[in-house]
């Protein structure tokens, strides 16, 4: 047997039989495993990595969260981990549609050559179709910072397209030697661009307020999004996921804003970042790199606003800065009377059940 054929078929084979299994009854919330796989029906939400970066302070995977409506995997930023993670909770890329990117920041994008390149062809019950990985474009740098690796505007396109020529000689061995599917004919990435009625200016303006605008749709799901205050970077956004189960918004790196809350209202489910200003305070920093985290970034008691203003159902904190367990978010329950989970790696929320 030659060795395409024998990684099409034996490769196959065995990462079928480790990684997808039969579906576990759907439940609220759980920590998956390989025995507990996300169920096939309806909708659920999967908190794939829910530690803030980049910096790792903790065996907590890096930000990145599923939602699977009836089998079909949608995807929310790559950070560190969240490859292993997905193929622990049994979602194997043959299953993406879509990536979406919030932001061009490195904690929400770096895992993202290990996503494509571990999981590419159907030997590895990887990606045998065209995939659409969406997000921010064009990202200018704030007026005033110095280009020290270039170029000075970054997109979602071009990052992709410089992500495949860093790997070229593996992505061109393995089409010729394992008979693979070009990669770039499976990646399709897009830049994301703001309705020409919002007029934000990245410096001056960088989050007006806005509605929600659709930026993608199948038969299974319509994805809208939204600008979310995540200074300096521009544009950072924030989406919603609307199925026949219910809704979902995940709500990237932001502050408290009303775009948020527009985009949120009536959610099932809103997972939302979260810090401890606290465990910042109590570090030492220098003054101006903690003055940007906490303009950055969400507190406990604003995120519980947020979740309030809209009506979500249920509140599920992420991208956790400073933040451990359940009894962190004491300061959210004082604000938000419904449900609310500070997450785990792996955790399963079922969307409208």
């Amino acid at each position: 047997m030659s060795r395409r054929r024998l990684f099409t078929v034996s490769g196959g084979a065995v990462l079928a039989s480790g990684l997808l299994g039969a579906a576990a009854p759907a439940a609220a919330a759980r920590t998956t495993d390989q025995s507990t796989p996300v169920p096939g029906t309806g909708t659920h939400v999967v908190t794939l990595g829910t530690a803030a970066g980049p910096a790792i302070r903790g065996p907590r995977i890096g930000i990145s969260t599923a939602v699977v409506v009836t089998g079909n995997l949608y995807l929310v930023d790559c950070g560190l981990g969240m490859v292993r993670q997905a193929a622990a909770a049994g979602l194997t890329m043959d299953r993406l549609r879509a990536l979406f990117i919030t932001h061009l920041h490195s904690d929400h994008i770096s895992e993202l050559p290990g996503l494509l390149l571990y999981n590419w062809g159907p030997g590895v019950n990887g990606i045998v179709e065209p995939v659409r990985i969406l997000g921010p474009g064009p990202a200018p740098l704030p007026q005033g910072a110095e280009v020290h690796v270039p170029p000075s505007t970054a997109s979602t396109e071009r990052f992709v397209v410089d992500l495949l020529q860093a790997y070229a000689y593996d992505v061109n061995i393995r089409v010729y030697d394992e008979g693979r599917a070009p990669l770039d004919d499976l990646v399709r990435a897009e830049d994301i661009r703001l309705p020409a009625a919002v007029h934000a200016d990245p410096d001056r303006n960088p989050c007006p307020e806005m509605e929600p605008f659709e930026v993608y749709a199948d038969a299974s799901v319509r994805v809208l999004a939204t600008l979310v205050n995540h200074p300096p970077v521009f544009p950072a956004l924030a989406f919603r996921f609307d199925s026949a189960d219910g809704s979902v918004v995940i709500s990237g790196d932001t502050t408290e804003h009303p775009n948020v809350v527009r985009l949120a209202t009536g959610a099932d489910v809103l997972v939302h970042e979260a810090i401890d200003p606290a465990f910042y305070q109590a570090q030492g920093l220098p003054p101006d790199l903690l003055e940007h985290i906490l303009e950055s970034h969400t507190d406990l008691q604003a995120v519980g606003r947020v979740a309030r203003d809209a009506g979500v159902g249920h509140l599920v904190l992420s991208h956790l800065g400073g933040i451990q367990d359940d009894s962190d978010a004491a300061p959210t329950r004082t604000v938000f009377g419904g449900p609310v989970t500070v997450a785990a790696d792996g955790q399963v929320f079922a969307v409208g059940q």
